[in-house]
């Protein structure tokens, strides 16, 4: 069994005990979280699709620690004009494990 998410503007496919890197949710750390935007759920019967949503249908997470990824360097430059500025950027995430999926 798994489902299709929307969460932070992206789509995930999880099932029951996936570890997921996601953008960052404003909860607490060892927190239970659940995901309502449900896509999509494949059960034994078959893929249920919803339009947007899976009406009834969510996933239960567990938040298990928020951080920031590794820094990444942004440079940018204009030629001939002698303009360049290099910056930091260390995205949030929050760590999450898949409990359950309710269809």
């Amino acid at each position: 069994m798994y489902a299709i998410i929307e969460t932070g503007g992206k789509q995930y496919k999880v099932e029951s005990g996936d570890t997921l890197y996601i953008e960052k949710l404003e909860a607490e750390a060892e927190s239970d979280v659940v995901f309502s935007k449900v896509i999509a759920v494949a059960t034994e019967d078959g893929l249920k699709a919803g339009t947007p949503y899976v009406e009834g249908a969510c996933v239960e997470a567990k938040l298990l620690k928020t951080g920031k990824a590794k820094k990444i360097t942004v440079f940018t430059y204009r030629p001939k004009k002698g303009s360049k500025r290099k910056m930091g950027h260390r995205q949030p995430y929050s760590k999450v494990e898949i409990t359950a999926i309710i269809a």
